[in-house]
């Protein structure tokens, strides 16, 4: 399903486009798009993390000022914004609590968009919560109040949708579920540069934990298409965990559904099942469960109705 908003009458206003940039640990996507949400340029970067994040963000702006003359030359029209999403919690001056790329949490990233861009409408959020924005415009949980977008990849997130809109909290911090105690045995928690139930049952967490039994470099793609049944015990123990505070979730917010995306679901049979039984068993009223619709994109449309709104 390509996303469609209400289309721009001017004729020459048809011609305008946004520009969306997701900000990952392991890839950048840029892309262009009119303002009914279709995408009409895009390209791909990897991050190349250990080399810090200026070098991430100038070669982001590149190929966002790439992607930007050309579809101006396609379109003839004009680029009015820019969305972007990054992991942690994006705040004007700095990025908290997004420690995977160095020098990340040092950016100010609205202003070296604004700056870099020659933009001044630009909007920036939490990549997780974009994400939740594009279901709940385009998406699986259209409609669905309260709802909740589930992002389980390489770490793992939660957006919160009540009322059409992502809750952010306080601080921009709602929904961090990574940071959850697993139980009451976990002692060190964020204050200790701890993220528990993230480092137990996230793509990365299962990748370290695969290491120590299997030895080497395993990802977590091949541990779950592992028949080991040292691994298979593994990783049904982190999705029955993780599975326990979704349930818990649930129960807190009464959700009418819950969508979930990331690169998990390449595996969707086994992480929807593991997370069903204990919907099942443990929300009063369950909701109903499926694949987000933006399985592996919804960080980028997110960035893209995130401006879209903003304009």
């Amino acid at each position: 399903m390509t996303p469609q908003l209400t289309q721009p009458q001017d004729p020459a206003a048809e011609r305008d486009f946004v520009l969306g940039i997701d900000f990952g640990g392991t890839k950048i996507a840029v892309a262009t798009a009119t303002l009914g949400g279709r995408i009409l340029r895009s390209e791909r970067l990897e991050t190349l993390a250990p080399e810090g994040a200026e070098q991430a963000v100038r070669r982001a702006l590149a190929a966002a000022e790439r992607l930007r003359a050309a579809t101006e030359a396609a379109q003839g029209g004009r680029c009015l914004g820019a969305g972007a999403v990054s992991p942690g919690i994006v705040q004007d001056e700095c990025i908290a609590f997004a420690p995977n790329v160095p020098g990340w949490e040092k950016l100010a990233l609205p202003r070296l968009l604004r700056d870099g861009l020659g933009l001044d409408a630009v909007a920036c959020v939490n990549d997780v919560k974009a994400g939740g924005i594009a279901e709940a415009r385009w998406g699986a949980l259209r409609n669905a109040d309260p709802g909740i977008f589930l992002s389980l990849g390489t770490g793992i997130g939660a957006a919160l949708i009540v009322g059409g809109q992502v809750l952010l909290g306080a601080n921009g911090a709602a929904g961090e579920i990574g940071y959850l105690l697993r139980d009451a045995l976990d002692t060190a928690g964020v204050r200790s540069g701890r993220a528990p139930l993230e480092e137990y049952a996230s793509g990365i967490g299962l990748a370290r934990r695969g290491a120590e039994v299997l030895g080497g470099r395993p990802t977590a793609a091949a541990l779950f298409a592992s028949a080991d049944p040292r691994v298979r015990t593994l990783v049904d123990d982190a999705l029955d965990h993780l599975a326990v505070h979704v349930a818990n979730l649930a129960v807190t917010l009464d959700p009418e559904r819950i969508a979930v995306g990331g690169g998990m679901m390449t595996s969707a049979d086994r992480v929807l099942a593991a997370l069903k039984r204990r919907l099942n068993e443990s929300v009063p009223f369950p909701p109903s469960l499926v694949p987000a619709h933006f399985v592996q994109d919804s960080a980028l449309y997110g960035s893209l109705a995130l401006i879209l709104d903003r304009l």
